[in-house]
C-alpha cells in the first residue's frame, strides 16, 4: 500500500555537519494497512548507530531495520497502539542526535450506508439513517444530507466511538418518488489530510403507498353479442397485484381474472352485473367498480300452463309467462287477442289465476314480451271440460204492473241426484229467498203485490257435485195509471212562439220515460226523463212556433224497458185555435180595369184572416162600402159606368191582429162628346184681325183635333184644341170644320168665318186684346171642366191631344 500524498515538511538538525531526518515528517497512516517510517543520517564519516523509542516507554511494536545511513520502522499493519511520537536516536562518533516524528493513524474504510429507504411511506412520516462504521478518528467525521444542491441536514461525530450515525426525518409527499437523496461522509483531519477523505451515497426515494384504481369506463352500455373490453388501471408501490370478481344478482361472487383487461368477445345477458377490479399490495388495498348493462331484445320467452293445457271445470289454473330482456320487457297476457293483464317494466315474470276454471276460460292465450329492442310471442291453449249440469230460468226480463203479481221459474238439469237449489235477491243484501232440494229440479218463486222496491235481478243458483250454475232474471215493475194532461193553451196566434204544457202523473219505470210532442205524424220534440226510485209527476213543455197546418197537438208518453222497448204508452190530443192577421187580401175589377162608358162594374174585395175580417172599399180614400166580421168577401157593382168612376179603390182587410190594404185602379173609355167650337172674338171679323178658334170635347183616351179649311183642304194641328189665325185677310172667309178623333170614335163640328174690310169703328189693337181675353176665359172654363175630370182619374186625363194628324172624320 503506498503512503499517503502529503506535504512533508523535513525536521532536520544540523550539528557540526551531521544530518538526520524522518520521512515522512508528519506521517499519516490508515489502520490496517502497511506503512514505513524511515529515518536517514547524512554527514557521518563513520557508521551511525541508530535506535526508535516511543515518547513514554511503550513499547514499540513493528520492525526495524537498519543499514549504514538509515533505520526504517515498518507498521504491518498499522494499528491504533502506533499513533504517538516516535524518536529516532543516532550516534556518529561521539555525536548523538534524534528526530522527533508524530505518526497519526486514522480509519475510513468504506462510505455511508444509508438504511430506511424501503420503508418511506406516502404521506406518512418517514425515517433515512445514515450510518458510516470502522472510523477513527470519529469526532473529525461529518454527515450531510443533501437533496441536489440543497443541504437538508448536518451532524458530526462523537470521539471514543468506532461509527456515526444520522436521522434524516421527513413526510414524502408525490412529487419525492423517484427523486434522490445523498448522505455525504467528509473526515476533515485538517493540515494532515493530503488525500480525499470524502465519501456519499446516493438511494432514490421509493415511496410506498397503497394501490390507487381507475376503472374505464366506470359504467356501459352494449348489446347483447356485442364485444366489451374493461381496463383498470392501478398504480401502487410495491406493484399491486389486479384481481377481478363479478357480483351477481343473487350475491353471489366469483373471480373473473387477474389482469388489466377484461375481454368479452361477445358479451350475453347473464355477464351483466357489477364487476370489481380490486388492486391490493403490502400497504393495502382498493377496488373501482364499473357496472355492466347489456341489453337485448325479449328471449326465452315463454308461457306454461298448470296444471296443465286440460282441465275440468271448477278446477284452479295459472298461467305464467316468463321472458328474458333488457331492458326489462313489458310482458302482455292476452286471451283471443283480448288483453287480461300486463306488467310494467320491473317484472319479467306475469301470472295470472283462474280460480275456478269455467267452459268459457277454454281459449287460445297468448304471451308477449317487448321492449324498444323488438317483441316475441308465445301461445298456448287451455281447454275445459264443461260439467252438465244446467240452469234455466224464466222469464230472463219481466215487465209488470205495480200491485201485480209475478211467477220465476228455476228449473236445474244435469244433475245425477237433487241439485241445491237457491233464490237470491241480486245487487242488494244479497239475502237468500228461498232454498230447497227438489227431486224435478225444479222451484218456482212467488212474488205478489209488487211495488217499486220488487224491481230489480234475481238469481237462481243450482249446485251439483261442488259445480255450481247461475241463472238470473230481471223484474222490471212500471207504475203508468193515467194518460197525459195536456193544458188548451186558448187561441194561438199563427208565426208566434207558444208555451204548450203536458203532464203525466204517479209513473215510474226502472229505465226511462219518454214524451213525444207531435203535429199529425210529424214529431216536433221528444224529451226523455229518468227517475230516482220513486213515483213522479213529470211534466214537459214545448215552445213551438204556430204553423197553419197544426191544427191538432199530441203528447204522447212511453215507458220504456231497460232494452229500450217500449212497455206501455198513452196519447193526449187537443185541437189548436190558431188566430192570424189578414193575408190574401185581393181586388179585382169585372170585366177588367179599362171599361167603355156604359159597361156594368163589378169590384170585388176578398181576404182571409181569424177572427173574420172587417173589409172596407174606398175610392180616392172615400169610403163606399163596409162589411161586417161574417162574410169574407164584398161586392160593389157600377151597372153603368162613367168617366167619373175612373178612380183608384183601395180594399182594406182588418182584424185585431192587423190590417191589409190592397189598391187597383178603374179607367171608364169614352168616345168623343159633347163639343164645342168658340171663334173669338167673332165669326165675322175685319181684316187684319186675330181670330182664335176654341174647340171643347169630352173624351178618353184624349181626342185629336184637327182644323180643315173645306174650300182649299188646308189643315190645322192643336194640342191643346186652340187654333190662332193671325192678321187675317178676305182669303180667310169660308166654311171650317173641326174633326174630334180618339180609337172610339169622333165628332165633327162645322162653322164660318167671315172676313170684311177695316172699318174704323174699333180699334184693331183693341180687338186683339178682347179675342184672346175672350178665348182665354173659354179656354179656363173648360180646363176647369177637365181638370175636374182629371183629378177623378188619377191624373190620366181627357184631353191630352195626340201631335200626330188623326184621320179626317
Amino acid at each position: 500500500m503506498s503512503l499517503l500524498s502529503a506535504v512533508l515538511l523535513m525536521s532536520s538538525w544540523c550539528v557540526q555537519g551531521l544530518h538526520v531526518d524522518v520521512f515522512p515528517g508528519r506521517p499519516l497512516l490508515k489502520l490496517g494497512e502497511r506503512h514505513q517510517l524511515v529515518c536517514r543520517v547524512q554527514d557521518c564519516p563513520t557508521v551511525p548507530s541508530m535506535s526508535w523509542s516511543t515518547l513514554d516507554d511503550r513499547p514499540l511494536t513493528a520492525s526495524i531495520s537498519t543499514n549504514q545511513s538509515q533505520s526504517v520502522v515498518t507498521f504491518d499493519p498499522v494499528s491504533m497502539e502506533h499513533e504517538g511520537a516516535l524518536l529516532c536516536r543516532v550516534s556518529c562518533g561521539g555525536e548523538r542526535k534524534q528526530v522527533k516524528s508524530t505518526v497519526h493513524v486514522y480509519s475510513f474504510p468504506s462510505g455511508p450506508v444509508i438504511t430506511g429507504e424501503d420503508h418511506l411511506r406516502l404521506g406518512a412520516e418517514s425515517m433515512l439513517t445514515c450510518q458510516v462504521s470502522d472510523l477513527y478518528p470519529t469526532e473529525h467525521l461529518s454527515l450531510t444530507w443533501l437533496r441536489g444542491d440543497e443541504v437538508l441536514q448536518s451532524s458530526a461525530g462523537d470521539p471514543g466511538s468506532s461509527w456515526v450515525r444520522s436521522e434524516y426525518r421527513f413526510t414524502p409527499v408525490a412529487q419525492d418518488s423517484g427523486g434522490t437523496i445523498v448522505c455525504r461522509a467528509t473526515l476533515d483531519l485538517q493540515d494532515l489530510q493530503s488525500i480525499n477523505l470524502t465519501k456519499q451515497t446516493n438511494v432514490s426515494l421509493n415511496l410506498l403507498y397503497a394501490p390507487v384504481v381507475t376503472v374505464t369506463p366506470d359504467s356501459v352500455l352494449v348489446m347483447a353479442g356485442s364485444p366489451l373490453t374493461l381496463t383498470c388501471s392501478v398504480e401502487g408501490n410495491p406493484k399491486p397485484t389486479v384481481t377481478w370478481s363479478f357480483r351477481k344478482a343473487e350475491g353471489v361472487v366469483e373471480g373473473r381474472g387477474q389482469d388489466h383487461q377484461l375481454v368479452f368477445s361477445s358479451v350475453s345477458q347473464s355477464e351483466a352485473g357489477r364487476y370489481d377490479c380490486e388492486a391490493r399490495n403490502s400497504e393495502g388495498n382498493q377496488s373501482a367498480t364499473v357496472q355492466v348493462t347489456v341489453h337485448a331484445p325479449p328471449t326465452n320467452t315463454s308461457l306454461s300452463v298448470s296444471p296443465g293445457e286440460e282441465v275440468l271445470e271448477g278446477q284452479q289454473v295459472t298461467l305464467t309467462c316468463l321472458s328474458d330482456g333488457t331492458p326489462t320487457p313489458k310482458i302482455v297476457l292476452r286471451r283471443e287477442g283480448v288483453e287480461l293483464q300486463t306488467t310494467d317494466h320491473a317484472s319479467s315474470t306475469l301470472s295470472f289465476s283462474l280460480p275456478s276454471a269455467r267452459p268459457e276460460d277454454s281459449a287460445h292465450y297468448q304471451c308477449e314480451s317487448s321492449n324498444q329492442y323488438g317483441a316475441q310471442l308465445v301461445s298456448s291453449s287451455v281447454s275445459v271440460t264443461a260439467h252438465p249440469l244446467q240452469v234455466e230460468v224464466s222469464p230472463l226480463v219481466s215487465a209488470a204492473e205495480r200491485g201485480s203479481a209475478l211467477v220465476l221459474t228455476c228449473r236445474a238439469s244435469g244433475c245425477l241426484h237433487p241439485p241445491s237449489i237457491t233464490w237470491t235477491r241480486t245487487g242488494q243484501d244479497g239475502s237468500v229467498l228461498q232454498r230447497t232440494q227438489q227431486q224435478d229440479g225444479l222451484l218456482p218463486l212467488h212474488l205478489q203485490d209488487l211495488d217499486l222496491q220488487d224491481q230489480g235481478g234475481y238469481s237462481c243458483e243450482a249446485e251439483c257435485d261442488s259445480i255450481s250454475r247461475t241463472g238470473t232474471s230481471r223484474v222490471q215493475v212500471f207504475s203508468f195509471p193515467s194518460d197525459p194532461v195536456l193544458e188548451d193553451p186558448g187561441p194561438v196566434l199563427l208565426g208566434q212562439e207558444m208555451a204548450l204544457h203536458c203532464h203525466v202523473n204517479n209513473v215510474y219505470s226502472a229505465n226511462q220515460m219518454r214524451i213525444l210532442w207531435l203535429s199529425g205524424n210529424r214529431m216536433l220534440m221528444s224529451e226523455s226523463f229518468r227517475f230516482s226510485g220513486s213515483l213522479q209527476n213529470v211534466s214537459s213543455v214545448l215552445h213551438p212556433r204556430v204553423e197553419e197546418d197544426q191544427q191538432v197537438l199530441s203528447c204522447s208518453a212511453e215507458l220504456l224497458m231497460e232494452d229500450g222497448d217500449v212497455w206501455r204508452s198513452r196519447s193526449t190530443s187537443i185541437p189548436l185555435q190558431i188566430q192570424y192577421p189578414p193575408r190574401r187580401t185581393s181586388l179585382s175589377v169585372s170585366p177588367g180595369e179599362e171599361v167603355l162608358e156604359g159597361q156594368q162594374v163589378t169590384i170585388t174585395c176578398r181576404s182571409d184572416g181569424t177572427p173574420p175580417t172587417t173589409l172596407v172599399l174606398r175610392r180616392d180614400g172615400v169610403e163606399l162600402q163596409r162589411t161586417d166580421s161574417a162574410p169574407s168577401a164584398l161586392f160593389f157593382i157600377l151597372s153603368s159606368a162613367q168617366l167619373e168612376d175612373s178612380a183608384h179603390y183601395q180594399c182594406e182587410a182588418s182584424n185585431q191582429h192587423g190590417a191589409q190594404l190592397i189598391s187597383s185602379s178603374l179607367t171608364v173609355r169614352a168616345p168623343p162628346r159633347n163639343t164645342t167650337v168658340l171663334i173669338l172674338p167673332s165669326a165675322v171679323v175685319q181684316e187684319g184681325q186675330n181670330v182664335t178658334v176654341c174647340c171643347q170635347t169630352i173624351s178618353f183616351p184624349p181626342s185629336a183635333v184637327v182644323l180643315k179649311k173645306l174650300t182649299n183642304g188646308t189643315e190645322r194641328y192643336s194640342a191643346n184644341g186652340t187654333f190662332l189665325l193671325v192678321n187675317v185677310t178676305a182669303r180667310d172667309s169660308g166654311l171650317y170644320q173641326v174633326n174630334v178623333t180618339n180609337n172610339l170614335g169622333y165628332q165633327v163640328k162645322v162653322f164660318s168665318i167671315s172676313v170684311r174690310e177695316r172699318s174704323s169703328s174699333l180699334p184693331p189693337r183693341l180687338s186683339i186684346v178682347i179675342i184672346p181675353v175672350a178665348c182665354a176665359a173659354a179656354g179656363l172654363a173648360a180646363t176647369a171642366l177637365l181638370l175636374d175630370y182629371l183629378r177623378r182619374s188619377r191624373k190620366k186625363g181627357f184631353y191630352q191631344l195626340p201631335q200626330s194628324a188623326p184621320p179626317s172624320a
